[in-house]
């Protein structure tokens, strides 16, 4: 199938190159540091060392869920009904830093995410993973549109807990709880790509009970690389080494293997298949996700023509200069104009439901799964 979203070759590079240039900027810059009141997350409020858990925790009570309801058996008249097209476009959104005063052009103020968020919730967004996107999981309600909310560089600014042990307000987390609370049908997850120091944590005990917290709520905390070089000036040696470390750091801090990988500034190496699978110093790796930082929504991973090796992302920001028809505003506002086009749940994880006139767009080992309408 031709993707329904007109965009050149030539105007997609020019972007890509826009991001480039921003992540650079950032680099650069003085990293912000976490919300004040806020702790590390391997800390009580005194800044003392808890203890190690003995197992994950627990979701804490006053934290919404992000279990999902029931799946319930689609007919072909229930997908009409609620509109259902599982060969639509979804929205990736791609966040970086989160701070009060923005530095660099791909930053968010705390209040711009909020204000995202609870304009997606409105909208009959439902979050899903990165994982749960590439793996076709993306078991949300009949009726509502799947949004995968990603956050690059395992920034302090995306998880830090406050004194009491629930995520500081202006932090990644703390934003989605909130918009969770106010809206009860926002699942709370997203997607964390981290380096060799998630959430700016420098000591291993920290480190773990970050990422673990975060696992243990449905949260996916996954590969962006040890460094965040520009991997295409890398030879293969040096790539598989970038990606091997990341995930020999999460094993040990007691995380699944990583089934997704976000590309430092969403360039491709020389040779493709170094960030698909490989294996350095006993560590393999293998993916089923490969994201760039790229300039519109993804097609449906259901269809013919998606690359699961190189997957879209939109930059979450304004409609100014380069932004004026890439970004999260346009995007989500085109989505809104053509509702058609993106991607409406079934609410049945059994079925690919999708107008009948969408047959063949769909891949051919998904196509026993099709309820058209």
């Amino acid at each position: 199938m031709r993707s329904p979203i007109p965009l050149t070759k030539i105007i997609l590079l020019a972007n890509v190159l826009v991001v480039v240039v921003a992540v650079v900027v950032l680099l650069v810059l003085p990293p912000a540091s976490a919300p004040p009141g806020a702790t590390r997350p391997g800390t009580t409020g005194s800044g003392s060392p808890s203890p190690p858990p003995s197992a994950p925790p627990s979701p804490a009570p006053d934290l919404p869920s992000a279990e999902l309801p029931p799946p319930i058996t689609a007919s072909e008249e229930f997908a009409r009904q609620v509109k259902a097209n599982e060969a639509g476009v979804v929205p990736i959104l791609m966040y970086h830093r989160i701070t009060r005063k923005r530095l660099a052009s791909i930053d968010r103020t705390p209040a711009q995410v909020r204000k995202e968020l609870e304009k997606l919730a409105r909208g009959g967004y439902v979050p899903v993973t990165a994982r749960e996107f590439a793996t076709g999981r993306m078991d949300i309600p009949a009726g509502k549109h799947p949004v995968v909310l990603t956050f690059d560089d395992g920034h302090p600014s995306h998880f830090a807990l406050d004194a009491d042990g629930t995520p500081a307000k202006d932090t990644a987390v703390g934003i989605i709880y909130q918009v969770a609370v106010k809206y009860p049908g926002f699942r709370p997850v997203a997607t964390f790509w981290v380096n060799r120091y998630p959430f700016g944590l420098r000591e291993r005990e920290d480190q773990e009970r970050a990422v673990r917290w975060l696992a243990s709520r449905g949260f996916e905390v996954a590969n962006h690389t040890w460094s965040h070089p520009h991997l295409p000036r890398l030879p293969k040696k040096k790539v598989t080494e970038q990606v091997a470390k990341v995930e020999r750091l999460l094993k040990r801090l007691g995380v699944p293997p990583s089934e997704t990988l976000a590309l430092p500034f969403g360039a491709m190496p020389r040779k493709r298949s170094t960030v698909q699978k490989g294996k350095w110093d006993g560590v393999s790796y293998q993916f089923k996700g490969v994201f760039l930082a790229g300039a519109e929504p993804s097609v449906s991973p259901f269809v013919e023509n998606y690359d699961w090796r190189a997957i879209q992302r939109i930059q979450s920001n304004g409609r100014k200069g380069e932004c004026r028809k890439w970004c999260s505003e346009y995007w989500l506002g085109w989505l809104d104009k053509h509702p058609r086009e993106r991607y409406t749940a079934d609410g049945d994880p059994d079925r690919i439901s999708i107008p009948r006139g969408l047959r063949g767009n769909i891949r051919a080992d998904r196509r026993q799964k099709i309820n058209a309408y």
